[in-house]
């Protein structure tokens, strides 16, 4: 099983869901999937590295396969106190080696023989042990029909914002030297590197990934364009902020928990110092338990309440034929705090009514925890963006050059929820520029406010290899709605509380109704911020005056979800029935260049 932290270009496979036969009827479809994905993964045939072979509460289920034939295994572990040096120094004697600490989730990343994992269990300050988990990619946006689907043309016409003074944080697989990240003087806009990659001190972009996903928050597009022989400018969202480069990612688009942890750890220093006030996220992993114990989710918890904004991509396990898509929001995405971003495709038209999603965006809700996700949706098919030649997609990959008339090429297509999501973290940078002053909880209600919600109901999209899919749409599949950042830039609300997306719950009549995820929730019906007749969630309409039919409320405590009372049941399925994917097309893969 792949569960490297992966760009969101493409993104790893989720976990196997071992799901049960699926009505047509989506009442039973998220009541079924809701049973589901309350199960932990099945590590089935996993040598157990406990002693006993039992399952402990302070270790996670996958630490159950994670031991080397050496009999060493690297863990995080997370104390409810950090712990004193002498404490670690003594652990040192008896053969672990320490090698990172995080005081913002009071943890460690160390290196132990199994035999200590006993030890750590009784432990009454350790409160949770997971093993340093691979992670991967998740991919690309800036191309006409981007720019017009989510109002960024007009956006930077009426309001002239650029990003400047903001400092956005990409943690990806470094950022590589390119003119469009100059200012006008020629200089540089990152203005700071440093690299978490195990044994590889360069900052570079060695893969090909993290320089696109900087060009769609923060690219100038000036080396593109019909004067420089392109068919058009691919400038990014916010083309004047400073970026911050902190590589987690290898030349293969890998990395580790303990890597990301790190990078999150040290945009929170680094806070101050270079006005961080975003971090981007194009990468991800499949949930092994709950946000409230996963090390990372933590960590952006921590970055979140520093006051910096975490936009994560959704996933790419969209196609995932068992639960035809849902339950396949990856970390950190899962976390209820942070923004959560879809894949959208543009059809590359001057114009947004054709939008559709992407077939491989994951859809919510989460596994175990059930939260609503994503939280909304941006462009990420075939994103056009800045190209590191010699990197490893480069090279790999070479069909997906973006070439002038003449001369060399400066650009690259990729396609993903790693491409949407930097196109949300440039949207906050305009944001943050107009008013310093917003927490992160009033960005995230503003962006879910003003989203487009016109979007049809029904779409279909062909992948590389001809398969049809026929997509539904919910607010499991684009939160609520598509970005419109015109229209976050005229809004003037300002929250109180906080924006932790809502909570699914499958009732006894397998109808499935949201809750609040906190009862201080931003989103909860009487919040003033929404105004008497319009409000994200609660007792109004969250889609506007197009919901998906007139007399069934999608989002609110007085409507189901899904189930009897839904417009969005009998014989309305997921996937039609001419639909031809199987099981193998169950996430865009390295080298997919998306849909058709």
């Amino acid at each position: 099983m792949n569960n490297n932290y992966k760009s969101h270009t493409t993104t790893e496979h989720n976990q196997p869901l071992n799901s049960p036969a699926f009505s047509a009827a989506w009442g039973r479809v998220l009541g079924l999937a809701l049973l589901v994905l309350s199960a932990m993964p099945s590590y089935a045939g996993a040598k157990p590295i406990l002693n006993n072979g039992a399952h402990s509460g302070k270790f996670s289920a996958d630490l159950q396969q994670r031991a080397g034939a050496n009999g060493m295994v690297t863990v995080i572990v997370q104390h409810r106190q950090m712990p004193t040096s002498a404490h670690l120094k003594g652990m040192q004697d008896r053969g672990a080696t320490i090698r990172s600490k995080f005081h913002t989730i009071r943890a460690v990343t160390m290196r132990v023989p199994v035999s200590m994992l006993a030890e750590l269990e009784k432990d009454p300050n350790v409160a949770y042990i997971t093993p340093d988990r691979p992670q991967k990619m998740t991919a690309n946006p800036v191309t006409e029909g981007f720019a017009t689907a989510i109002e960024a043309d007009v956006a930077a016409a009426q309001y002239g914002f650029d990003g400047t003074g903001v400092g956005v944080a990409v943690i990806d697989s470094g950022i590589a030297a390119h003119p469009d990240l100059n200012n006008a003087s020629g200089i540089s806009r990152v203005v700071y590197s440093q690299s978490f990659v195990a044994g590889d001190a360069t900052t570079s972009d060695k893969f090909g990934h993290g320089t696109h996903v900087a060009g769609l928050i923060g690219g100038t597009g000036a080396n593109s364009g019909t004067a420089n022989g392109y068919a058009a400018t691919y400038a990014g969202v916010a083309p004047n902020i400073t970026l911050i480069n902190l590589r987690v990612l290898d030349q293969n688009g890998n990395g580790t928990d303990s890597q990301v942890i790190a990078a999150i750890e040290q945009a929170i220093a680094l806070q101050s110092i270079y006005n961080i006030r975003v971090i981007n996220m194009s990468l991800g992993r499949p949930v092994f338990e709950s946000y409230t114990l996963d090390p990372v989710d933590q960590a952006v918890e921590a970055a979140w309440k520093a006051g910096i904004v975490v936009v994560a991509a959704a996933g790419n396990n969209g196609r995932y034929v068992p639960t035809w898509g849902f339950g396949t929001i990856v970390v950190p995405g899962n976390d209820p705090a942070v923004i959560t971003v879809g894949a959208a495709m543009t059809q590359l038209t001057p114009t947004r009514v054709d939008d559709q999603i992407a077939s491989y965006s994951s859809k919510g809700p989460t596994t175990l925890d059930h939260i609503c996700k994503p939280d909304l949706i941006a462009p990420g098919n075939r994103q056009v963006s800045l190209r590191v030649a010699g990197s490893t997609l480069d090279t790999t990959y070479p069909a997906y050059e973006t070439w002038p008339t003449s001369g060399t090429s400066k650009y690259y297509e990729l396609s993903g929820t790693s491409m949407a999501a930097p196109i949300v973290s440039g949207a906050v940078a305009l944001m943050l520029q107009q008013t310093p002053s917003l927490t992160p909880d009033q960005v995230k209600a503003r962006l879910m406010k003003t989203a487009w919600k016109s979007i049809g109901q029904f779409s279909y999209s062909h992948d590389s290899r001809g398969n049809l899919y026929n997509n539904e749409y919910d607010l499991f599949t684009y939160g609520a709605g598509y970005l419109d950042i015109k229209a976050a830039l005229g809004n003037t609300d300002l929250a109180t509380g906080v924006a932790l997306s809502q909570t699914a719950v499958l009732n006894s009549n397998n109808s499935v109704t949201v809750t609040n995820t906190t009862p201080d929730s931003i989103f909860a019906g009487s919040s003033v911020v929404w105004g008497a007749n319009s409000v994200v969630w609660g007792n109004s309409v969250v889609w506007g005056s197009n919901v998906l039919s007139a007399n069934s409320v999608v989002w609110g405590s007085t409507s189901v979800v899904w189930g009897s009372g839904s417009s969005v049941s009998g014989e309305s399925v997921v996937w039609g029935s001419t639909s031809s994917v199987d099981s193998e097309t169950s996430a865009l893969s390295d080298g997919d260049p998306g849909d058709d």
